[in-house]
């Protein structure tokens, strides 16, 4: 080991482990339309990170609570985006980013933990685990359904120190190509705030979040910590 390394590495899982090619806001944004549901593509990049549930019900719903109708219309939407996503990724080759599997193995054979969060729901996660190679070398998987709030909040980086049973959140690096990935970084208290040039964000934005550091891809995370 070069120096002191996490516990527990917390990634996201599109643009930072899977290839997003902008397959995300065009799935989203075309069940958007289909639904007539009005949209600024400028919040929709903004709020890349978020759980998408919780932006649909921003834009269903902008002045407060919804209601029964409304959450029945959300369903059916989100239900229309889960489908066109996946029939975007299951044209996406390669969907994994090159490496990936190695820099998972590299950080679980020097003894740390590695945990998936994402703001996609569980379904969609699961669909994406089974086809690849890399999925038995993760330790857990949060999902934005499984907390009260997604991104920016921290709760998803706490349920994965949960899940590996992790005490402390100075143990804790986390790896994410948005500006919420890093942000949710910073409200848990994680040491390793660590922004990827592979997915919807560029430097400068991630530099103006709160990261410790910017790197091109997840591939260069290891070399942090670990010679060789």
């Amino acid at each position: 080991m070069k120096r002191a390394s996490p516990a527990l590495v917390v990634c996201d899982l599109a643009g930072t482990i899977i290839h997003d090619r902008g397959e995300v806001p065009a799935a989203f944004a075309d069940a958007l339309r289909e639904a007539a549901v009005p949209f600024d593509p400028e919040d929709l990049h903004a709020w890349r990170g978020a759980s998408k549930r919780d932006v649909l019900g921003r834009l269903l719903a902008p002045d407060g609570a919804p209601d029964e109708s409304v959450r029945r219309r959300l369903d059916a939407v989100n239900d229309r985006f889960r489908l066109l996503l996946q029939t975007r990724l299951a044209r996406a080759d390669p969907l994994t980013i090159d490496g990936v599997g190695e820099a998972l193995a590299r950080l679980r054979a020097n003894g740390m933990r590695v945990a998936i969060t994402t703001g996609f729901d569980r379904q969609l996660v699961q669909t994406i685990l089974a086809a690849v190679a890399w999925a038995p070398l993760v330790d857990a998987v949060v999902t934005s359904e499984d907390v009260p709030a997604g991104r920016p909040a921290p709760y998803m980086i706490f349920r994965a120190m949960e899940q590996c049973g992790i005490h402390d959140v100075r143990q804790v690096a986390v790896v994410g190509d948005t500006r919420l990935d890093l942000e949710a970084a910073w409200n848990a208290g994680a040491t390793w705030r660590l922004g990827v040039l592979t997915g919807a964000h560029d430097r400068r934005t991630l530099e103006a979040a709160p990261a410790t550091q910017v790197l091109p891809a997840i591939t260069d995370v290891p070399s942090l910590w670990i010679d060789g």
